[in-house]
């Protein structure tokens, strides 16, 4: 299960003293007893993917802004941070992988125009889960649909 990957790997980088992926860990492990208590419930591994992939987004989306106020330090502590939760994520899709799958939604709903936009996005998303991030879901989307 991917707790116990967790525990283990913080374990292994506390030894190692690798501070940058202890900090990583733990704030995954944070986010997912967070969880749990909030919702009482013992979450999945699928549950527990979402959540790393929520974290890595705020990274990459934090990203943007160090990159624009230049600050180097934060940048690369950033995406060493980024690079931490990707081990923990399935394989990201390609775009093209992404506008395969959208493509494939748009027969199956039936999506003719853009207002059918929410339903191959709710469908897409489901289908292709923590693979790839919504903002290139999204991107094909409008690609296929305009």
């Amino acid at each position: 299960m991917l707790k116990e990957k967790l525990l283990e790997d913080l374990k292994i980088c506390m030894k190692e003293k690798n501070v940058v992926r202890k900090n990583v860990i733990q704030m995954v492990r944070a986010a997912i007893l967070q969880v749990e208590k909030d919702k009482q419930v013992t979450l999945e591994d699928a549950q527990i993917v979402d959540i790393i992939a929520k974290e890595s987004k705020k990274r990459k989306d934090a990203l943007a802004d160090y990159e624009k106020s230049g600050r180097e330090d934060l940048i690369n502590e950033i995406k060493e941070e980024i690079a931490v939760l990707a081990e923990y994520l399935p394989k990201q899709l390609t775009p093209e992988e992404v506008e395969a799958i959208v493509k494939e939604v748009i027969a199956e709903v039936g999506a003719t125009s853009m207002k059918d936009m929410g339903k191959v996005m709710k469908t897409a998303k489901e289908k292709i889960g923590a693979a790839s991030d919504g903002k290139t879901i999204n991107e094909a989307v409008k690609k296929c649909l305009s």
